[in-house]
């Protein structure tokens, strides 16, 4: 690998892909780099939050020069004003932690980490190290606002816990390291602590899955962690897994089992997913020219459209449409008013006209953590009031 990679071919973030399944990383590696929107836009709220996190913790920044830096991030066209109060909510949290000491700890701020004696050539870029007594912080910002991330036992938060710990622990005495994972657009902080002798202990179990991963050695396996695979749509493994399930017509007896249907769903379960990888890969290839026997692509349904609202109703009003019958009047939903007045006055407010019921039952696998319901039957209830026999 050149030493001149931007990223790291056994990437920290890239880490569930690799550590599960890994020939990808080297697979991943002959494919061309897509860069999307949402990606973009995520770096453009990383950029703003480093400022805010060098200008509290890091540099003296006056006023006018911490404006006239903010100024162009604002230029940006992916800017959106909702980014300034989302990465003051991780500022608050970091502040939270680091005003927390008697002492004035360490602060870095997208550092550098090197976690190469565990990954061959393995680096990365933390969000934010604290380092104060005996206790070692990783604090990592995720703006997306798909799902949210958990920070217990993240491999991503446990290689860079690694390389900073085996940068830092000649300086400090460090015994435990505190990972958190802050997403402000989900409202979603998610925390989890373990003891360094324990972390290392991990370290040490997966030095021999990177060293296969770097070589590009090992067998391809089908998991969630192929959504964010480059190989996602053509990879063999993929479609040899998803494809097996033909496997189930030759089931018998006629009726199949639970054990069977929890089998067929572990299997299907990212079906979907990968079925509409392969469209979007398909479409991209028609565009280009490319031929997929049996598909072409062609313009999707469109929708009309005012080229200027404003100018049309005038017009409308002018030929004696009343301007009460354009408009529709909607009460805001739960979501957009306590988006309007903001959480803490919401919760003062409204708290006691607030009802969560509980959510409609959902399937799930077994590792989900929300605990397990069962509901019993109205008829079921009935024999119970009854003595269990049904009569009156």
């Amino acid at each position: 690998m050149s030493g001149d990679r931007a990223h790291a071919l056994l990437s920290a973030s890239g880490s569930h892909k690799w550590l599960h399944c890994t020939p990808s990383a080297r697979l991943e590696d002959t494919l061309p780099e897509s860069q999307s929107s949402y990606a973009n836009e995520g770096r453009l709220a990383h950029e703003i939050a480093e400022l805010k996190l060098r200008k509290a913790f890091i540099e003296p920044i006056g006023v006018r020069a911490f404006n006239n830096r903010l100024k162009k991030f604002k230029d940006d066209p992916l800017y959106q004003d909702e980014m300034l109060r989302y990465t003051d909510i991780y500022l608050d949290y970091i502040s939270g932690i680091a005003h927390g000491f008697s002492s004035t700890p360490y602060i870095a701020v997208e550092k550098k980490i090197d976690y190469g004696a565990y990954a061959p050539e393995g680096f990365g870029t933390g969000d934010c190290i604290i380092i104060a007594g005996n206790t070692l912080h990783i604090i990592d910002l995720k703006y997306g606002k798909g799902v949210p991330v958990s920070a217990e036992n993240n491999p991503q938060m446990m290689l860079y816990a690694l390389g900073a710990y085996t940068e830092y622990s000649f300086l400090y005495a460090i015994d435990t390291v505190k990972m958190a994972i802050v997403q402000p657009r989900l409202d979603s902080i998610s925390e989890y602590e373990m003891p360094i002798a324990q972390l290392n202990e991990w370290g040490g179990s997966i030095k021999p899955i990177a060293q296969k991963a770097f070589n590009g050695e090992g067998e391809f396996v089908s998991g969630e962690h192929c959504r964010f695979c480059r190989a996602k749509a053509l990879c063999r493994a993929r479609t040899e897994f998803h494809t097996a399930l033909e496997d189930y017509k030759q089931m018998k007896p006629p009726l199949i089992s639970n054990e069977e249907v929890g089998q067929i769903l572990l299997k299907a379960q990212n079906l979907a997913k990968w079925v509409k990888d392969l469209e979007e890969y398909a479409l991209s290839e028609c565009l280009a020219g490319n031929d997929i026997p049996g598909w072409k692509a062609v313009e999707g349904r469109s929708v009309r459209q005012f080229t200027d609202q404003d100018k049309a109703f005038e017009l409308l009003k002018s030929n004696g449409i009343e301007e009460a019958m354009l408009y529709e009047r909607k009460p805001l939903t739960l979501a957009a008013t306590e988006k309007l007045i903001g959480k803490t006055k919401f919760k003062e407010i409204l708290t006691e006209y607030v009802n969560i019921p509980p959510g409609k039952p959902t399937l799930a696998p077994t590792n989900d953590k929300r605990e397990a319901i069962t509901r019993r039957s109205a008829e079921d209830d009935f024999k119970n009031d009854n003595g269990g026999n049904g009569n009156e």
